[in-house]
């Protein structure tokens, strides 16, 4: 039986744009935490690594958001084709 409830506070925006991609996944908000906290048990842990960038990989996130130096490929075959160029 459910009877447990998690209340929080979140940036309206924050929560709008994660409940979007989850409805698309076709989960509730309620589903997502749960299986959160499901992955919490089971890993002993967060279920994702937790740490700050360095600075090489901070410019590199920047570059990638900016789309600057980064070719773009409509298949994994063209990727890979440029790949071996």
């Amino acid at each position: 039986m459910k009877t447990a409830a998690i209340h929080s506070r979140i940036n309206p925006d924050i929560k709008e744009r994660a409940k979007a991609i989850l409805s698309h996944l076709g989960l509730s908000p309620t589903e997502a935490i749960r299986m959160f906290y499901t992955q919490i048990i089971l890993r002993n842990g967060l279920p994702f690594w937790v740490k700050i960038p360095n600075a090489t990989t901070v410019a590199a996130m920047e570059e990638s958001r900016k789309g600057h130096k980064f070719k773009k490929h409509d298949s994994l075959n063209k990727l890979f084709r440029s790949r071996d160029e």
